[in-house]
């Protein structure tokens, strides 16, 4: 698998996690005022997504660099 292959396979499953710790914080606040833990915990896959998700963004216009040679 090479390194594209594995950065958007990567992205895929901190979309799910991400997901899953956004339900789980409406939960949390539906129960009552949650833990800090509990709803700073959506930040770390989000921060990991935003870097993912801009390599995936600029990785199409650097091959097309690349391959005209400049």
């Amino acid at each position: 698998m090479n390194w594209s292959t594995w950065i958007r396979q990567f992205h895929r499953w901190l979309s799910i996690a991400f997901t899953v710790t956004v339900i789980a914080n409406f939960f949390a606040m539906s129960l009552g005022e949650p833990p800090a833990w509990v709803v700073y915990s959506p930040l770390l896959p989000l921060f990991l997504l935003l870097f993912t998700g801009l390599y995936m963004f600029v990785l199409p216009y650097a091959k097309r660099h690349s391959a005209r040679g400049g």
